[in-house]
């Protein structure tokens, strides 16, 4: 795959994840090894085939007078091997 492509991938999956939570830490991760491309190229073809295969999950963001909305989050403190950072 061209490198071009690919980064232009991973920022797609990085703006797709503002609406859809559940990729957000995979494409975070993917993101932090960009320029290691062979070794994640894998990853984001399993975050591709995961959202092909879960079209109705994530936000829909409507003009509405009213706006409720209910979130759920698991954080992890220092739970990442590669950079001792916490993930939400």
């Amino acid at each position: 795959m061209d490198k071009e492509m690919y980064q232009r991938l991973v920022g797609k999956l990085i703006y797709l994840s503002h609406t859809r939570s559940d990729i957000a830490c995979a494409v975070s991760l993917v993101n932090q090894f960009i320029h290691q491309q062979k070794e994640v190229y894998l990853q984001v073809l399993r975050i591709v085939q995961y959202l092909k295969g879960t079209p109705e999950r994530g936000i829909l963001f409507k003009w509405n007078k009213s706006v409720s909305l209910e979130e759920y989050m698991d954080a992890g403190c220092a739970g990442s091997v590669v950079d001792m950072i916490s993930t939400t």
